[in-house]
């Protein structure tokens, strides 16, 4: 009864979602011979993955390579969002852009639900409407981890619907998009809330320059970010304790060309957040959400010839009203290529990111926001400074020796300042419950890794990569125990007929061990999917996850689906 419920929420806000509504990023860089909005479409969706999560600031080495590198394997890519306790389905399947319309549908134990519909519109030559409805979640009982086998009945519901424009001029595309979300899930058992939901709303329009051989080029984009959170206050009784937050976000960049290797360019994003609901004590007027503006002024020098590719540049962020109002980072790249596929490569980059609330919920959808520092205050909430990457300093070496082959070894720095996190609490005589609260401390790590990949033809693909961490933190360990110290993937594709395909993966992360508060017991899934296209049009799909049937936790103190599966079919039209 739960489900259809939230079933047919979601599809009823699909229906009547507003026409602005999601910022989207402008379309990668192409050629005016190439460009049309969508012609192959990769169906490749994490569907809720609550698995990968991104639990600490992005971490990775350059893309150096002339070459194409073929794989993609991390363990918290950009496009994941939590959304749940399931895993995502990670089959590919590619629609031909004859067929502009796609649906899939699957179902499997603990209730894991997958539905997504897209369909293009292809309005003319130079004019394309992409529209999108997604909705997955999950529903069932997991045994909670520190306790004698208690069970909790959870669900986590995701519904998504996404609107895509673009107008072709002859140098120019424009681009508007939207999108509505909306997010509904419950805590764990004697939690100072029991359930949550996040609405949010955005809505982009930008203009992207396509001309790549002209000598002035620029973008421009404006984006209206909405979201709120319906609970924030540690006492689920009280009403009206929701908060809204309102970022209108403009980028914008320009740049010259200096003969046909070197180009210099000046990068502007603005971001005004505006707060309003819960924000203040009523009796005292005390402010704990204030309306602040960031200030990011990016520009930098590029060189990119037969041997060298060079970024020279400096992120310099200003913030106003809120936070450090100054602070400078490097963007800086280097990277030498011989022989024609080695490379050698250095790194050095940093840069504000903004603890807003979408980046609170793909942290950790469970947190809660901060309470406010003093007991005249107490059962109100305060946001979190934003977090600065000081520095992200690495260097490597990229080879092919044989083609497909590819492997690539790192080492890196990275410091944090006022990195988000966050702690777990027990019931207490303030809180009759327990609850996660997102906290922050000055943290720093240092990383080694590898990784390597086997690519032969479009029949078989392997890939692996191991990457250590070593992390402190200046005064708060206990927001180390969700830090992965070590973490290690290995996957296999194999496509051997035209209509099956074929993927085996494993993946294992561990924790790092807080003495006398937290040992979360290491990530250890093992997985296999496939797909198999039975008529033109007409694919089945599977996928099981944890054929283990391994206990361990994405979220501390919040358990994963045992052995699972989902299946289902999809349709091309």
């Amino acid at each position: 009864m739960k489900r259809s419920h939230y079933i047919i929420g979601g599809l009823a806000l699909a229906i009547s979602m507003p026409s602005c509504l999601q910022a989207q990023t402008t379309q990668p860089k192409d050629t005016t011979m190439t460009r049309t909005v969508v012609v192959e479409q990769e169906y490749n969706p994490d569907i809720m993955d609550a698995s990968k999560v991104n639990v600490l600031p992005k971490v990775e080495e350059p893309t150096v390579s002339k070459k194409e590198v073929e794989y993609a394997t991390t363990f918290f890519p950009a496009t994941s969002v939590p959304a749940g306790l399931m895993r995502p389905y990670t089959g590919k399947e590619v629609q031909p852009g004859t067929t502009p319309g796609y649906v899939r549908a699957g179902y499997g134990n603990y209730g894991n639900l997958d539905i997504l519909a897209n369909y293009l519109f292809r309005l003319s030559q130079k004019d394309k409407l992409n529209v999108r409805f997604q909705m997955d979640g999950m529903d069932g009982k997991l045994t909670l981890p520190f306790t004698d086998g208690e069970k909790w009945n959870a669900f986590y519901y995701r519904t998504r619907a996404n609107v895509d424009y673009t107008h072709q001029f002859d140098k120019l595309d424009l681009n508007i998009a939207g999108n509505f979300e909306l997010s509904n899930f419950n805590f764990q058992p004697e939690s100072v809330n029991s359930k949550q939901k996040f609405t949010s709303g955005d809505f982009h329009a930008g203009i992207h320059f396509i001309d790549e051989t002209a000598p002035l080029r620029f973008n421009a984009e404006t984006n209206l970010l909405m979201y709120e959170r319906q609970h924030n206050m540690f006492n689920e009784s009280e009403a009206n304790t929701g908060i809204k937050e309102t970022i209108i976000r403009t980028k914008g960049d320009v740049t010259g060309a200096i003969g046909d290797q070197q180009l210099i360019t000046i990068a502007l994003e603005m971001n005004n957040l505006l707060y309003s609901g819960y924000t203040k004590n009523v009796s005292t007027g005390d402010e704990y959400f204030k309306n602040y503006t960031t200030l990011l002024l990016n520009p930098y020098y590029e060189l990119d010839n037969d041997d060298w590719k060079l970024h020279i540049g400096a992120n310099v962020d200003l913030s106003f009203g809120f936070d450090k109002s100054f602070r400078i980072s490097p963007d800086i790249t280097a990277q030498y290529i011989f022989s024609d596929s080695y490379i050698v490569y250095a790194k050095a980059t940093g840069g504000k990111q903004l603890n807003d609330f979408r980046r609170l919920e793909n942290i950790c959808p469970y947190g809660e926001l901060p309470e406010a520092n003093t007991t005249a205050t107490l059962g109100y909430v305060q946001r979190p400074y934003d977090t600065y990457e000081q520095i992200n300093g690495s260097v490597g070496f990229k080879a092919s020796p044989y083609p497909g082959l590819w492997f690539n070894v790192f080492g890196g720095y990275q410091n944090l300042k006022n990195d988000l996190s966050y702690l777990g609490f027990d019931p207490s005589n303030i809180h009759s419950g327990s609850y996660l609260s997102f906290a922050q401390d000055n943290t720093n790590n240092l990383y080694l890794g590898g990784e390597i990949s086997y690519d032969y033809k479009d029949i078989l693909g392997i890939s692996a990569k191991y990457t250590y961490r070593n992390w402190d933190s200046k005064t708060e360990e206990y927001l180390l125990a969700v830090k992965p110290v070590s973490e290690m993937s290995f996957n296999v594709r194999i496509h051997p007929i035209s209509a099956l395909n074929i993927n085996l993966g494993y993946d294992y992360i561990n924790r790092k061990e807080v003495k006398e508060y937290a040992k979360m017991t290491a990530i250890n899934d093992l997985h296999i999917g496939a797909s198999y296209n039975i008529f033109k049009g007409v694919s089945v799909y599977a996928q099981v996850h944890n054929l283990l049937n391994k206990k361990y936790q994405y979220y501390l103190g919040y358990p994963t689906e045992g052995f699972n599966f989902l299946g289902g079919l999809s349709f091309r039209f």
